[in-house]
């Protein structure tokens, strides 16, 4: 929970021990204590000064200058986390506090509409029968649950909250589902719930009669065989509900849950016995900042993961159709060498049949010839620059669309 100092508290409390005794006490470095004190113009000690007065040398305390006019005289000191955090998350969480030490816990509250605007369907919304709780959950309004006898306080709690969060940069907006915290060009949900106590549900008087006179129809429907036809009873008992439950009072606040990569910020605040949601606003606003950077970040990462799987995909998809390509011209080129060796042995054909036609020719032979003439004509023709440029056109190979028939696999 926050803790709340005046100027004069502050001041006595950075000259009574060394800042990196209090920076931990405050789960803070003692460099955001160092930037709490430049913006509330608090002195501290300067370097070696603890050294000195521990080896008895005289040591000079800078007094507390006059507090301008306009500042505010609490400083407020916001809650912090004692497990390890991602650099950049408690890089926000840090510069949080320190922007959060201004604001005055108490202080006067700034009204938002869209809290209005809750509270006053809630005060008309009809409690639930089983719990006592009105639910409130629409577009425009914040998603509240509590119990008629809470709604004050829960007004109070989260205009606390709306004006904690307008000092640092947080707004509450409309989302088509409810509202929601606006930080940082990120939205995050939220809800308030009260809690309930559930008890094992006693018997009513008018449940007790009501039993006690099934019990009686169902004892005369057995015994007397005449009244089996009695369609108005009904052989089952009357069911009456199993617990009770019970509003405790118990505020409870939740943002929205993300799956995040690498991190877990705090998304939930609830009453305790030393705390009250009223006077945890501070904290959730300083947690609604540190989750919106945690939601930049892990989005930014999530893109660049996304960016390099997808470089990686074309490069895989390059190489495959630089594949696909080399192996159509190989297949293309050698189907070519085989159509120029068998030519070669056609020319080789038609120059014996020639020799051999001059001494003895016969009709068969002549056609055969003139048959293999003819085909070396068109084969020499497809062969050639021009053929070949027709061909090749035709085939879509050594040009712009050599690629074609190309089908990248489905899991890239």
């Amino acid at each position: 929970m926050s803790r709340t100092f005046t100027r004069q508290e502050f001041y006595d409390l950075v000259w009574s021990k060394p800042m990196t005794h209090i920076a931990k006490e405050f789960a803070l470095s003692d460099v955001a204590l160092h930037k709490v004190c430049k913006k509330h113009d608090i002195p501290n000690p300067p370097l070696g000064w603890w050294a000195k007065k521990a080896a008895g040398k005289p040591v000079k305390q800078t007094p507390l200058p006059k507090m301008k006019a306009g500042d505010a005289d609490r400083i407020t000191i916001a809650s912090g986390e004692l497990r390890p955090e991602p650099e950049l998350i408690a890089t926000a969480r840090e510069n949080a506090r320190v922007m959060a030490s201004t604001i005055e816990a108490g202080g006067e509250l700034r009204p938002a509409p869209i809290v209005e605007r809750t509270i006053t369907r809630l005060r008309k919304t009809k409690p639930s029968e089983v719990t006592g709780l009105a639910a409130v959950e629409q577009a425009g309004l914040i998603k509240a649950i509590v119990a008629p006898e809470s709604v004050d306080r829960l007004e109070m709690v989260l205009n606390r909250i709306a004006t904690a969060g307008s000092s640092m940069g947080v707004k509450i907006v409309k989302t088509e589902k409810a509202a929601a915290f606006e930080c940082d060009g990120e939205t995050i949900g939220f809800s308030v719930t009260e809690m309930t106590r559930r008890e094992k549900h006693m018997l009513t008087e008018k449940e007790q009669v009501e039993e006690a006179t099934w019990r009686k129809k169902q004892q005369k429907y057995w015994n007397k065989r005449s009244s089996w036809d009695d369609e108005s009873f009904s052989i089952f008992p009357p069911r009456f509900a199993e617990w009770d439950y019970h509003p405790t009072g118990q505020l409870s606040f939740e943002l929205e849950h993300f799956y995040l990569m690498g991190s877990s910020p705090r998304r939930s605040y609830r009453d305790a016995k030393i705390q009250r949601l009223e006077n945890m606003a501070v904290d959730i606003i300083v947690g609604i900042i540190v989750l919106a950077a945690a939601l930049k970040e892990d989005r930014l990462r999530r893109e660049d993961e996304a960016q390099r799987r997808e470089e990686d995909r074309r490069r895989r998809e390059l190489a495959l159709r630089e594949k696909h390509i080399e192996e159509r011209r190989t297949e293309a080129l050698d189907d070519l060498l085989d159509e120029v060796g068998a030519l070669d042995r056609l020319r080789r054909l038609i120059a014996a049949l020639r020799t051999e036609r001059a001494s003895d020719a016969t009709g068969r032979v002549a056609s055969s010839l003139a048959f293999a003439e003819a085909r070396l004509a068109r084969r020499e023709a497809a062969l050639s620059a021009a053929g070949l440029e027709q061909r090749l056109e035709a085939s879509k190979l050594f040009g712009e669309d050599d690629d074609h028939g190309f089908r990248p696999p489905h899991y890239y």
